[in-house]
């Protein structure tokens, strides 16, 4: 009996941590969500311009650090991360500002992305800053489950219509081949910097 008892105290405290763990998961990554200030700013306003000028010079800055390692701008697709918190945060406005500018700067300066690239990039930044901008909009708040349906959502929609630009199916699905941590860290970047570092 001493025995028995002894198992099926092992056995609760095991259910205990797992279901303690399962908990602490889905509130940390899953189902925690965050309301804040979001803002959804009209083209009128000087603050406009002055987010777009910021989020784009982010759009500059990180591309070029991504572009000092092999093969990063592919696997990190930096040009997307500052479009998708500008227009989260300051709404489409903002987003549209930053995904249209961004791509022909850093293409103008550095020549990258070649202009061979640049209408699907556009697609996808200009796809982005909508979902992106709806989202905020529509639900008012901040999650991991919400950055994760803009960015599936951009991808998506912007694969097909890359796949129609293009008319090579191979070369369309790249983001989905190689990009995959530029996809995560614009779901775990994005809600980050807009939950904790754009607080106002």
């Amino acid at each position: 009996m001493a025995a028995k008892s002894r198992i099926d105290i092992g056995q609760m405290r095991v259910n205990d941590l797992r279901n303690n763990a399962s908990k602490l998961l889905k509130t940390l990554i899953i189902m925690e969500t965050t309301t804040l200030k979001l803002y959804s700013l009209e083209y009128k306003e000087a603050k406009t311009y002055l987010m777009a000028a910021l989020f784009i010079a982010g759009n500059i800055v990180f591309p070029q650090l991504c572009h000092t390692v092999n093969m990063g701008g592919p696997t990190w697709l930096p040009i997307y991360l500052f479009t998708l918190v500008g227009a989260y945060k300051y709404g489409w406005r903002v987003g549209l500002l930053t995904a249209v500018a961004s791509p022909f700067i850093n293409s103008a300066w550095f020549g990258m992305p070649v202009p061979a690239s640049l209408p699907a990039i556009l697609l996808k930044s200009i796809l982005l800053a909508g979902i992106a901008g709806y989202t905020a909009h529509r639900f008012q708040k901040v999650s991991i489950v919400l950055m994760l349906a803009v960015v599936v959502g951009y991808q998506l929609t912007g694969t097909l219509g890359e796949w129609l630009l293009k008319g090579d199916f191979y070369l369309a699905v790249q983001d989905f081949r190689i990009g995959i941590p530029g996809m995560l860290l614009q779901i775990f970047g994005g809600y980050l910097l807009v939950k904790y570092l754009i607080r106002k």
